[in-house]
């Protein structure tokens, strides 16, 4: 559906509905459902609930650009514009090494641990099941994160010629 993503905690994919015929967006319905929720974050990223235990998802917003997690960086790297992965990943790298990146704050997201980013379209319970027509499973992608309260901030930029990306860097709370 082009997104939006959202990384949700693996102990709360169960309570991800995705888009359902009774939401506003795709349905034909007049109750937001969780992906209508995900669709109204208009900045980079931003945090909304999960369920109704207290669970929260970490939307990236805007663009559906294709998109990974570097663990190594606690940052999600969206694709924009870029000839190559290499050249991505270089701008990416930039973007996190200068001090002066001028970084939008988009909120606090907690997990308990380990995320799954996909399509916000998609529920949860629905990832392990494929679609008709040998479709395929829906796309995910793992985040191993560690539990906690993280920052998040996020970016635009095209630090190297002829290179766009997104970056939301997600900061341990404690050290923001």
């Amino acid at each position: 559906m082009g997104g939006p993503l959202i990384a949700v905690p693996v102990s709360a994919l169960a309570w991800w509905r995705g888009c359902t015929q009774s939401g506003m967006v795709v349905g034909d319905g007049d109750v937001r459902d969780d992906y209508d929720r995900a669709c109204e974050v208009e900045s980079l990223a931003g945090v909304i609930a999960v369920g109704e235990e207290g669970a929260q998802g970490l939307v990236l917003a805007d663009e559906p650009a294709s998109s990974c997690y570097l663990p190594e960086h606690q940052a999600f790297v969206r694709w924009l514009g870029a000839n190559c992965e290499v050249d991505l990943i270089a701008a990416a790298n930039t973007v996190l090494a200068d001090p002066n990146t001028a970084w939008e704050e988009r909120g606090v997201w907690e997990t308990d641990g380990p995320a799954v980013l996909m399509d916000s379209v998609t529920a949860g319970a629905e990832l392990g099941v494929a679609y008709p027509a040998g479709g395929g499973l829906p796309e995910q992608a793992p985040v191993p994160i560690r539990p906690g309260r993280w920052a998040v901030r996020a970016v635009y930029a095209s630090p190297i010629e002829e290179t766009s990306v997104g970056v939301i860097h997600l900061l341990p709370w404690s050290s923001h």
